[in-house]
């Protein structure tokens, strides 16, 4: 039985060789702890009726580095669509620019999806890295509904900073007192960055090394 075994083994063993597909070279290089920070703005937050204006991305790793930015979108929307918009994006995005930013926009929402999925896919795995960003649950509501190949893309679990905020808050109420202030300038790049910016103080101060 011994000798069959040896036999077998000899002969099996050279012709064995592990499987390199092009996921392996992602998670063998650390890409599968990446985190996918993306900010939306909207035309308001009724995900039945509203619609994204602008979107942006950004790549960092496990420690919170900025490794990639990607494409900031401002997506074209009708007249109609941005006329019924509620006081709050009226004045907001009125302010910042982007209520008209989005009227000349000539990129609609399929191409958007198109370059953010190809950012994505250049930078972290299928189904390995989260969603990360600030009351990330409303972005994940929108883009499950308007860009699903891009969601299908990413795991199925968020990092959502404000959890970390408010158990922040409750918690520690001294460390939450010095948080960084944000600038509202809601834009989606400056937010993600904000959020970034955020999360790094909450590691440093409440989620510190033994």
């Amino acid at each position: 039985m011994t000798s069959r075994l040896l036999q077998f083994w000899r002969k099996f063993i050279p012709r064995w060789r592990p499987v390199r597909t092009p996921e392996s070279k992602f998670i063998m290089g650390g890409k599968a702890e990446r985190l996918v920070w993306v900010d939306l703005e909207f035309s308001g937050l009724d995900v039945s009726k509203d619609q994204i204006l602008e979107i942006a991305c950004v790549i960092t790793d496990k420690e919170l580095n900025v490794l990639a930015e990607g494409p900031d979108i401002i997506i074209h929307q009708s007249d109609e669509v941005l006329g019924s918009m509620n006081d709050w994006c009226v004045t907001h995005h009125g302010e910042s620019g982007l209520t008209e930013a989005s009227r000349c926009s000539r990129v609609g929402l399929g191409e958007a999806e198109e370059q953010m999925l190809e950012f994505v896919k250049q930078n972290v795995p299928a189904g390995r890295c989260p969603l990360a960003g600030n009351t990330i649950h409303m972005d994940k509501r929108f883009l499950d509904k308007y860009m699903p190949r891009l969601m299908q893309h990413l795991h199925y679990r968020i990092v959502d900073v404000s959890s970390v905020k408010e158990l922040c808050r409750r918690w520690y109420p001294a460390v939450f007192s010095k948080a960084p202030k944000k600038q509202l300038k809601h834009r989606a790049v400056e937010d993600i960055r904000e959020s970034i910016a955020e999360l790094k103080y909450y590691r440093g101060t409440i989620f510190k090394s033994s």
